[in-house]
């Protein structure tokens, strides 16, 4: 069975392998779609095809919507090429289950796919189309933090960028020639306030091109007004790996053909297929102008801008990433290579669960729409142990110092503010102790590795150049220069009264092999 003969519908046969098909219209839809556009996304990459995509889908099988979602890409158009047109733009999405199991769902929610650039004529035709359309209700990114960046040498282009962020400008400026048609420009990509990172694009274009006189000073004002034009923000989190070999066997062995990767000529990694864990949230603020699909209907949670402050927050300071930034630099000392190997292991597993539940929950803030409690149960019992999970200690560990501010800084901070005693914090401080051990690059075996990319590296390295991987007396007191510095933990941690007990920490971390074994259990089965 290929995916193209899904359309058709599926038999019996195939029902049982647990594969489900579309319960809508979708002929219907696509004409409707085609007519009036409501949604166009930008970013045509396995997180668009895994999650935005796949909550659309659901509210076209309620029965309760009728329009599809148009896909536009414009960095790597091979993918259109060779993942979406010869499928008819349908997909697989495959949910990576932590029992090991996998469910397998037909989406069908992409009706058009486009290339967002103007030397593919036709497309970008169809996209100035779609943006004069009084229909369409918004636009969406998944295009990485780094997508929104603007470079000097763009921004002197005038109406012919490269960039996405300017050509996304320039379709909004297509929408203003209609009529200064209301829109939301909505980011759904992983990175803090990502609505304001859109909208500074997109601004930072406008003004260049209104000082020139290439626009009217009227669209810069159209792109400003919040009446006009929104940016709201948003949290994502859902882990889409690259196709997964294992994945690929079980497609196999049921029969089904179009399970191969395809490899792009810019690296990357897509398939007819998409892989992805089967834990999802999407929370955005809900801020429309021209009203917007009701995703409500597959799980989206609607809330104000404060809420999805709160809960990423609640994700960054207490209940994922720092829970991640503890594994990746005890499992690079302790020898792991993956994080879900490193769930079996009582003593790492036991950091994380303590670290999360007793020193860091006492002061998350509970945004309302999610529950603290319900999100760590959900890392700890089924992300994080997810056998389909390949993800890496080491990658995780890649840019640790520009992380800890956030991940721990905030929850240190957090225990001052509130007046709360700071010797009820032990685990964090291992943690903090274990990245001073981590930076020698020498495991818990006394072998030598390379600590992951970082800008600060070499020079935080230098810093505990002195210590020695040893028993017996040496001196520490170079940790001052480390353990003080507010750019790297998010506070002085003398000032914070933590400083002297973190030291002490570390020098039992580097007393000899086999010193992280016994300094972590013993933490662990004290805490």
């Amino acid at each position: 069975m290929k995916l193209l003969d899904m359309k058709e519908g599926i038999s019996p046969q195939w029902a049982e392998k647990g594969y489900q098909m579309p319960q809508f219209d979708l002929e219907a839809v696509r004409a409707k779609t085609h007519e009036q556009p409501t949604w166009v996304h930008f970013g045509a990459g396995n997180l668009f095809r895994a999650f935005p995509a796949a909550i659309l889908q659901q509210a076209l099988d309620s029965g309760k919507y009728d329009r599809g979602v148009i896909v536009a890409e414009g960095f790597d158009f091979e993918i259109i090429d060779k993942a979406y047109r010869p499928y008819d733009n349908l997909g697989l999405l495959v949910c990576l289950q932590s029992d090991g199991t996998i469910q397998k769902k037909v989406i069908a929610s992409v009706t058009e796919s486009l290339k967002a650039d103007s030397q593919f004529a036709e497309d970008w035709v169809r996209l100035s189309d779609i943006f004069r359309n009084p229909s369409l209700q918004m636009i969406s990114f998944t295009i990485t933090e780094k997508g929104y960046g603007v470079a000097p040498a763009d921004l002197e282009r005038g109406l012919a960028p490269v960039l996405i962020m300017g050509k996304v400008t320039l379709l909004l400026y297509e929408r203003f020639l209609a009529g200064a048609l209301p829109l939301t420009v909505q980011s759904m990509d992983n990175c803090s306030h990502n609505g304001d990172k859109v909208k500074a694009a997109v601004l930072t274009y406008a003004e260049k091109w209104a000082e020139e006189g290439l626009v009217p000073a009227e669209f810069l004002a159209y792109v400003q007004d919040p009446q006009k034009v929104t940016y709201p923000w948003s949290m994502i989190d859902k882990i889409t790996p690259r196709p997964d070999a294992k994945v690929q066997q079980m497609l196999a062995d049921d029969g089904f053909e179009d399970n191969y990767t395809i490899i792009t000529d810019k690296r990357t990694y897509t398939a007819p297929f998409v892989n992805a864990e089967e834990t999802e949230y999407l929370v955005i603020e809900d801020n429309y102008t021209n009203g917007r699909p009701p995703l409500e209907l597959g799980g989206v949670l609607y809330v104000d801008r404060e809420t999805v402050d709160k809960v990423e927050r609640m994700k960054v300071c207490t209940c994922l990433n720092p829970l991640h930034t503890a594994m990746s630099i005890y499992g690079c000392l302790l020898g792991y290579d993956l994080i879900s190997a490193e769930m079996e292991d009582e003593d790492i597993r036991g950091l994380i669960t303590k670290l999360g539940h007793i020193e860091a929950m006492p002061v998350v803030v509970d945004p309302g729409v999610l529950k603290p409690a319900d999100f760590i149960d959900a890392v700890l019992n089924r992300r994080l142990p997810n056998p389909f999970m390949p993800d890496a200690p080491q990658r995780i560990a890649t840019d640790t110092s520009q992380k800890i501010p956030i991940r721990f800084g905030e929850t240190i901070k957090a225990y001052q503010a509130q007046g709360m005693n700071m010797d009820n914090l032990v685990l964090l401080p291992l943690v903090l102790a274990g990245y001073a051990r981590y930076l020698k690059g020498i495991d818990d075996e006394g072998r030598a590795f390379e600590p992951s990319p970082d800008p600060l590296l070499e020079e935080l390295r230098s810093i505990v150049a002195p210590l020695e991987v040893k028993e017996g007396e040496q001196d520490f007191s170079c940790l001052k220069n480390l353990f003080g510095r507010k750019d790297v933990f998010g506070v002085d941690l003398y000032a914070a009264g933590l400083g002297e007990r973190i030291e002490g920490m570390t020098a039992e971390l580097y007393a000899g092999p086999g010193a992280v074994r016994r300094t972590l259990h013993k933490y662990v089965s004290e805490r």
